[in-house]
């Protein structure tokens, strides 16, 4: 425990000060993230760090345990306290020439709720949100939303404040984040702390150190590309343009009014500028995990995304210092018309991507929901679901309840004569159809490579067999492959299956970088 504690503080210290301006702190500052009403990780030592005058004594208090540090030359201080069980209210003191009290501490789950739109999307705005919110009496979940800052420079600090879920705070959270922490909540009967910092449109590599995309080697034409656009973008201009076109739209009103420019140098696109912004003033706050719901924006790039989204993820697990957090995330739901014969598809192609990362990193998963979307809204509304299917995986895998977690997967594939047979793993309880009985949404493809539409069947418990007759000789199948498929396989639990194809022919985001 002690070595654990070290190296907790060893690294996450490092990244602080690597990241911290040099800056000189008189007065005893502590980042927003910490303060009255905030939620702390039960039974794991607790990261605590602020800033003060440099060589400063400091001594942090809550309940019964206590620790101290000596701040460093930049005023930087960081301590360990250790683990408590779950409880409260209690208060922290942090003492150094000055002092600073924090009350109505609770000790629980703390999980972090990020990504882009669809993470940040409101109570407010999701299904039955007057009901949800008159309904959000729980005093015991706590939240705290982090603003939107775009930066290349480090920040360590942001405007923010813990607050009591109730019906006047919880329309404007994350309604994936509220929903999933108040089965949480629930389930366990315990505190729950939820830490929003997701951007609606936001980029993966938006979310990455700078350094972390350079040392990889397999970003380099897109950093340049943002380089070239540092050194020639000028906002001052476009703006100076846009004036004049409003000036003159304002003469005539015709047409729809223009559109104000966005700086993209202080964006949610550009790299390492939501790391810098959004996810650096929360980094060390000793959590049990988070859930994310992103990829949209990098739909386009999907083969990179193999790479890029597990390097995310390694990327703050190694500055978190706090050894393989479980990381869930949201597979993309269905989007835009409906595919009547099977067809190229990039966000299919994300969805791979995305599954493809379970393989590659330890306490992951993914909450399918190609059952959930609408095709005319890129955010669908039902938001209550899909913080159940992410609330299943932490149930099972961090709190050891028994309860169906897992989408069923491809495992296999046999070809019996014009028949194809795939096998999968994860089926619960055995496969099952939703709405008709017919299983619908896969493609067979024979020698040439082009996909047909499959009659299926289920075979036993864990078994699909497939046929065409316009493929004598099967190669290859797929399953919901396109932005919105017409498919309905699913457990019998009512856990979608995931999207999936056993060929591995060149999609149409390969080789797409930037």
């Amino acid at each position: 425990m002690l070595r654990y504690r070290l190296s907790v503080l060893t690294a996450a210290f490092a990244v602080a000060t690597l990241l911290l301006p040099v800056i000189a702190h008189a007065e005893l500052k502590m980042s927003s993230v910490f303060g009255d009403h905030m939620v702390l990780q039960r039974e794991k030592p607790i990261h605590v760090w602020g800033w003060t005058k440099p060589g400063s004594d400091v001594t942090v208090k809550l309940a019964d345990k206590s620790a101290s540090a000596v701040a460093d030359d930049k005023g930087r201080f960081d301590v360990s306290l250790d683990a408590l069980p779950a409880g409260g209210p209690h208060q922290m003191t942090i003492a150094a020439d000055e002092m600073i009290v924090f009350k109505d501490i609770l000790i629980g789950e703390v999980w972090l709720c990020s990504g882009q739109s669809n993470m940040s999307w409101p109570v407010g705005s999701s299904n039955d949100a007057d009901l949800e919110s008159r309904a959000a009496k729980f005093p015991n979940i706590r939240l705290i939303s982090v603003p939107q800052v775009g930066t290349q420079d480090p920040q360590h600090d942001f405007n923010g404040k813990w607050e009591a879920c109730t019906p006047e705070t919880v329309p404007s959270f994350s309604a994936v984040g509220y929903f999933f922490g108040r089965q949480l909540h629930q389930t366990l009967d315990v505190p729950i702390g939820l830490i929003d910092n997701a951007w609606g449109g936001s980029s993966a590599e938006a979310w990455v150190r700078r350094d972390v995309l350079e040392s990889s080697g397999n970003f380099d034409e897109l950093l340049a590309k943002w380089d070239d656009t540092a050194k020639t973008y000028d906002h001052d201009k476009v703006r100076a343009a846009y004036d004049k076109k409003l000036a003159k739209w304002e003469e005539i009103k015709k047409g729809a009014r223009p559109r104000e420019p966005r700086n993209p140098l202080v964006g949610q696109h550009r790299p390492a500028n939501l790391y810098n912004g959004v996810l650096l003033p929360v980094l060390g706050y000793t959590l049990r995990g988070s859930i994310w719901y992103q990829g949209e924006s990098n739909a386009g790039r999907a083969y990179q995304y193999r790479e890029l989204f597990p390097l995310m993820i390694q990327n703050w697990r190694d500055d978190w210092a706090q050894s393989d957090f479980s990381f869930y995330w949201v597979q993309l739901a269905d989007f835009r018309s409906e595919s009547e014969q099977p067809s190229e598809s990039s966000w299919a192609e994300l969805r791979e991507a995305q599954t493809m990362t379970m393989s590659k990193l330890a306490n992951t998963g993914e909450a399918v929901i190609i059952d959930l979307g609408e095709a005319s809204d890129i955010h669908p509304k039902n938001k209550q679901v899909v913080g159940k299917r992410l609330a299943r995986w932490a149930l099972a895998k961090d709190y050891g309840i028994e309860v169906p977690f897992r989408s069923p997967t491809y495992k296999s594939i046999e070809i019996d004569g014009n028949k194809a047979v795939v096998t999968f793993d994860h089926v619960g309880g055995g496969l099952d159809t939703f709405d008709v009985n017919q299983p619908m949404g896969f493609a067979i493809a024979g020698e040439g490579g082009k996909f047909f539409e499959a009659t299926a069947k289920l075979v036993g418990k864990d078994k699909v067999q497939l046929v065409s007759d316009q493929v004598s000789n099967p190669k290859a199948v797929r399953y919901a492959w396109a932005e919105n498929p017409v498919c309905n396989v699913q457990s019998k639990e009512g856990l979608p299956m995931t999207p999936f194809r056993t060929d591995d022919r060149p999609g149409i985001t390969k080789g797409v970088v930037k």
